[in-house]
């Protein structure tokens, strides 16, 4: 089972017991070595809507998280503002340890930290879907996407709709195809194709696997592709069994779409379930009757 702990010391070296059961902080008093293993990968959460109590970090309506492969640094979504960086600061993380930036999606709310990023780290990888940096708007004319370009961005571009590999353990998933006759993809306002603005389905919405020998464990954005559509895209990918799954589903109305997401979301048997971001408070509620659901916060950390 990942383990979740708030993030008071990220320099830490945590320690965990066959059972993933947190045993020491950086002490080095385990009695029981030989039962223990060293962690390999680890989740922090560096930007989220929700806070947590006596946790002084910095909240908005947006998606960022840090996440650490071996000797592989992954940089999830970037957020809204320069929040998720500041919020790296006072958590003692380096940002210039990122070798990749992955954007699940083109919204603002996931890009709209590029611009800071790019000053605090010149140069890396960026994994994204081809449509991803599109211009986007809303129905109202507001812009909806990143307010660079791709040619405004200095990083490596691995840019495809197909399945990337991103870390020795972290996957790419690419395009995610329908697999449900629930989870129709929704216009949000139109995207620029080439000249002219066409309706926007959110085509380039994505997420990543992380993979074990014994199961995956899905991380999404927003999960507009639908977040069974995601979970099954994966499973045909990796055929081993779905550990758990951190992210935004974007469900907001419990209605007949979410309850068959919890009655499939059921079916994995999942050890974890952590919805935020977009997913809001009734629908949680709702999966939460089902399946016991985690609080995510700002400083959150999961750890394999």
């Amino acid at each position: 089972m990942g383990t979740y702990v708030h993030n008071d010391d990220i320099n830490s070296l945590y320690m965990l017991d066959l059972r993933h059961n947190i045993l020491d902080a950086g002490r080095g008093d385990i009695t029981n070595f030989q039962d223990t293993e060293y962690i390999f990968m680890r989740l922090t959460v560096l930007a989220d809507n929700n806070t947590y109590i006596d946790k002084y970090y910095l909240g908005e309506p947006a998606l960022s998280y840090f996440i650490e492969d071996g000797e592989e640094t992954i940089l999830f979504d970037c957020g809204y503002s320069d929040v998720f960086l500041r919020n790296a600061e006072r958590m003692g993380l380096d940002i210039r340890k990122v070798n990749t930036l992955v954007l699940s999606h083109g919204h603002d709310d996931h890009t709209g930290g590029l611009a800071h990023l790019i000053r605090a780290l010149p140069h890396a990888r960026l994994v994204a879907h081809p449509d991803t940096l599109a211009e986007k708007q809303y129905d109202d004319g507001r812009n909806a996407g990143s307010m660079l370009l791709e040619t405004d961005i200095p990083y490596e571009m691995f840019l495809s709709k197909e399945p990337q590999k991103v870390s020795e353990h972290i996957t790419f998933l690419g395009e995610i195809p329908e697999t449900n006759d629930f989870e129709k993809r929704v216009q949000f306002g139109v995207r620029d194709t080439g000249g002219q603005f066409e309706p926007d389905y959110v085509m380039e919405d994505s997420a990543l696997v992380y993979e074990t020998e014994e199961f995956i464990y899905i991380i999404t954005g927003c999960s507009h592709s639908g977040i069974c559509n995601i979970v099954e895209h994966a499973k045909s990918i990796f055929n081993k069994p779905v550990k758990g799954i951190i992210g935004g589903f974007h469900l907001k109305t419990v209605n007949e779409r979410v309850e068959k997401t919890i009655e499939y979301l059921t079916s994995l048997d999942l050890e974890e379930l952590y919805p935020c971001h977009c997913t809001s408070f009734a629908v949680r509620s709702a999966i939460n009757q089902k399946i016991p659901v985690g609080e995510v916060g700002v400083g959150m950390k999961l750890e394999w």
